[in-house]
């Protein structure tokens, strides 16, 4: 098994929930999500919300809690080979069905196919909207930014919006 996933980082008045499958080696050397350089997580979401791309972690969280976004994985724990969703082994599933139960979010979106594949794998429920969105993976080269820009801005900006 590798290490346990990080905390939910999430405010009182977070309105969307995005969920990752598992955090890759680089994202647990950095000390938190999203943290392979080429990843275009979070250049795409500081250039939908028009603010400079955080660089450190404390720059990252503070950047979600004034944007009203959440973040957490579907996995808890896993058994992976490196950083490929596909060797995905033995997982642990977060309680997110839990998580919503008790957070202000009005909607759910999951980074790729593999995030909404666990989630599904996991038998929890959902009670809110819930969509897909196309991975930031560096191995999503099929969708480049501007792309990547238009599907996910359609789908987040309204509800962070409001």
């Amino acid at each position: 098994m590798g290490p346990s996933s990080f905390p939910p980082c999430c405010g009182d008045d977070a309105r969307i929930l995005i969920l990752g499958s598992y955090p890759s080696p680089l994202s647990f050397e950095s000390g938190f999500y999203y943290g392979h350089p080429r990843n275009r997580f979070w250049p795409l979401l500081a250039g939908l919300l028009g603010d400079a791309v955080p660089q450190s972690r404390e720059e990252k969280i503070a950047f979600l809690l004034r944007r009203k976004v959440a973040l957490w994985d579907v996995l808890d724990n896993c058994d992976i080979r490196g950083a490929a969703d596909a060797s995905i082994r033995s997982p642990v599933y977060h309680d997110v069905e839990g998580f919503l139960a008790t957070a202000p979010v009005k909607a759910l979106f999951f980074n790729g196919a593999q995030a909404e594949n666990l989630f599904i794998k996991s038998g929890q429920k959902l009670t809110l909207p819930a969509k897909r969105l196309p991975s930031t993976s560096p191995a999503n080269a099929a969708w480049s930014m501007e792309r990547l820009r238009t599907s996910w801005g359609e789908a987040i900006l309204p509800f962070l919006n409001q």
